[in-house]
Parts: structure tokens; sequence; C-alpha cells
């Protein structure tokens, strides 16, 4: 038995069922250095998806590193109980980027902790348990965030905190407006958000919560100025807006630090996770001071921006600007993307090349019609594997390939990895 088949065994054997593994004989990654990464039987992969979008700067960056270890050398943990200067100055560093005036941080240690905090903020501030969220959405694994997510893929519940109505996310290529041109597609979804508004809640609603590009659902991307748009209802009803950035943030677009600025607002709180400790676990929600401050009881976080982590989170930052790594994901994005638009072109397979940055979908239907093919999928994400690549598979009807590389790729990578993923849809969509 290979060190994978008896891994696998013994995983199975204490392991919930339901944890999700890739590929038909799943692996472990033991090693790492740059964006490449080996797993426990001596295998070597180009990593295009680095752990869920949160090996951010890259394997083994230096900086970071050292930083982890200069820690680990003094102090491990200490808790919210105590003052934590780490953990103040990354609040610090975090607020003034949020662009949110006067803006508090809590942290916490994943980004489905960061949404529901956020969540029971917003509905203590209110009095409402009322949500609105988007059709096709991810929020995480709590049982608050099943609650708000809109894809039935990831619902391990219908059990709800809240009251919850879900509107249009944007995702175009599966709408019922989506044959209308983009302006028009938006006002539809606007007007379609009003009549929920009228009809589907009883009032005091207390906040929307949307991922600025949907994840999980598939690397959605809205029209520019989509939830600008919906923000102006919002606004009217006294609504508040959540953006969900936990793998929108730091950069990754390109074009914009944040998802949500691609649509030209400021949220009332955001919730980030992922990039930002690059492998090291932490994330939080940041947002005004008067809905932060409203809880009215005592709390902590036992881990959440723990000395350790909030000093790998600040050496990781530091590399992401003093790099310039949010000019480097809009580059490469765009050659990215640029390639795989040219591999749609040959493969009628091929629904939709979407993205921002380096958070690129690849949406599998059959020809001539959006009838999806998750098999083909499962065959391009298989065979990229063999070919030495690493990439993400989601979307609701699991039929997307998710492409999201650390932010400091090479050009060289790209053109490699293009060339992996060529052949390897090649393969999938014309096996032999």
């Amino acid at each position: 038995m290979g060190r994978h088949a008896d891994l696998l065994a013994r995983h199975r054997g204490v392991m919930p069922s339901w944890m999700t593994l890739y590929y038909d004989d799943p692996i472990a990654l033991v090693d790492g250095e740059g964006r490449h990464v080996v797993d426990a039987e001596g295998n070597r992969y180009l990593d295009f998806f680095g752990g869920i979008l949160t090996t951010m700067t890259g394997y083994g960056v230096p900086r970071v590193i050292e930083a982890i270890q200069d820690q680990a050398t003094r102090m491990l943990h200490t808790s919210t109980l105590y003052l934590i200067e780490p953990q103040i100055e990354l609040a610090e560093r975090i607020a003034e980027l949020s662009g949110i005036p006067d803006a508090k941080v809590f942290f916490t240690n994943s980004g489905s902790e960061a949404n529901d905090a956020a969540l029971m903020m917003a509905t203590q501030f209110r009095s409402s348990d009322q949500i609105l969220a988007l059709r096709n959405s991810y929020h995480g694994k709590s049982h608050s965030t099943v609650a708000v997510t809109g894809n039935a893929s990831w619902s391990a519940t219908a059990l709800s905190p809240f009251n919850v109505t879900y509107v249009h996310s944007g995702y175009r290529l599966r709408s019922p407006f989506g044959g209308l041109p983009e302006g028009e597609f938006v006002e539809a979804c606007v007007d379609d958000l009003r009549d929920l508004l009228a009809v589907a809640t009883a009032g005091d609603v207390a906040a929307m919560i949307a991922e600025p590009i949907q994840g999980v659902g598939g690397f959605v991307v809205p029209p520019d100025g989509y939830f600008r748009a919906l923000k102006q209802v919002l606004d009217d009803h006294g609504i508040l807006f959540i953006a969900d950035e936990v793998q929108t943030g730091w950069g990754r677009t390109g074009d914009h630090f944040w998802g949500h600025q691609a649509h030209g607002i400021v949220p009332d709180l955001l919730t980030f996770a992922k990039g930002l400790g690059n492998g090291v676990a932490i994330a939080g929600v940041v947002g005004r001071a008067d809905v932060v401050d409203c809880l009215p009881a005592n709390s902590l976080s036992t881990f959440g921006g723990n000395p350790l982590a909030a000093t790998a989170a600040l050496a990781n930052l530091e590399v992401l600007f003093e790099q310039d790594l949010q000019e480097n994901a809009r580059v490469q994005g765009r050659a990215l993307q640029d390639g795989l638009q040219r591999l749609a072109e040959d493969v009628p397979e091929i629904a939709e090349v979407r993205g921002k940055g380096l958070m690129i979908g690849v949406e599998f239907a059959a020809r001539g019609s959006l009838d999806p093919l998750p098999q083909v999928a499962d065959g391009a994400l298989q065979a990229a594997r063999a070919e030495g690549l690493l990439v993400g598979k989601g979307g609701l009807h699991r039929n997307v390939l998710r492409i999201a590389p650390p932010l400091s790729i090479t050009a060289a990578e790209v053109s490699e990895g293009l060339g992996m993923l060529d052949r390897a849809v090649r393969s999938a969509t014309h096996p032999e």
C-alpha cells in the first residue's frame, strides 16, 4: 500500500464522511516552495489553487517564516484578555486599508467565524433576524453561515437562526434575466430586490451579506456597479451591507484591493480571512464602530488574532505591498484569462471563462445548451493533476474549474500552467 492509500484508509476511519477530498486517489501535500508543492509520495506540482486561495504570497516565503519563528521563541498565545501589540498593530493597518471611516476590528480564526460575528453584530444592531443573501453563495460551515449559504451542495441543514431571503447574485450565465443587456440586467435585479422587500420580508431587514465574486459558487463575477445599484435600495431601508471578502480580499482581483471596490461602495461590515496569514489561521471583521460596538455582553476571542498569527499576518502584508502583488495579480491574471479564452474558442464545452485578477472560473456545459457537465470539470481536475498542476472545482453544479494561484505567480509559471490546462481540458472533453 502506498503512502497516500494508507493515509486515505486512516482518514476514512476517523474523519467525517462529509469531509470533501479531491481526486479519485487523494493526495497529501507535505512541502512547498514558491508556487510549487510536493506530495507525500514525492510528486511535484505547480499550485494554481493555493490551499483554497489561502497561500497568498507563496510557499516558504522567508519574511513570513522568519517572523513566525521569531515570535514562536517568545510567545505563542495569550488570548484577548490581555493586550496584544501585534494584534493592535494589525487592526490599525486593516482599519486603514478597509476604507471604512472610524473602523474597528475583531479577529477570529476562519472566514466562517468572521461571517458569524458580522451576522451577530448586524442582527443585534438592527434588532432583526432577517437577512438578505445571494443565490449561489457560500459563507462558511458554521450553523449561522450555512443558514445564509445559497448553494444546495454546501447547505448541510435547513435549520436556521435567521429568516433568510435569497436575491439574485449577478450570475448572468444562468439567470432568467441573463439575456438582457448588462444595464437592463442590473435594473431587473434591482426591481426584483424591491419586490422581495415588499412581499417576502416583514420590514426592518438587518443586512445583506454578499461575496463580491462568488467563490465556491464558481468565481461568478457580477457586472461592475451591480452592488452599488443594490445598495442604493438597501440604504433606502436602513439595511446594512456585509461584504464577504474572505476570498476576494488583499488585491486578488487585481484592479482593486477589495472586491467591493469594483462597485464604488463602502460596506458597513467587511469580513476577511484566507490569504491574510498565508496559511496561518487568522480572520476577522472590520466595520463601522457603532455596529461593531453594539453587542451588549462581554466577549473575547481565545485564539483570534493571537501573537503568532498577527505577527505572521503583518509580515505577509509587508511582502504583499513591497512586491506589489496586487499589480502582479492584475497582469498575470489578464494573461491567464486571455489564454483560457483562446482555449474556449477551440473547446465548445467551455460555456464561459470569467474572473478578475487571479480568480478565474472555467464553466463547462453541453454544446449548444447550458446543461452542466460536472464530469468534464472532474475529468479536467484529474487530468491537470496528472500533468503536474493543482486547480480547484466548484459551481452550483460542480461544473466549474476554479483557478487561483498565489499572487506571486510568475509569467513563466502562467505560461507553463496554461499548457497543462490546455492538455487537461482537451483530454477531459475528448477522451480517447
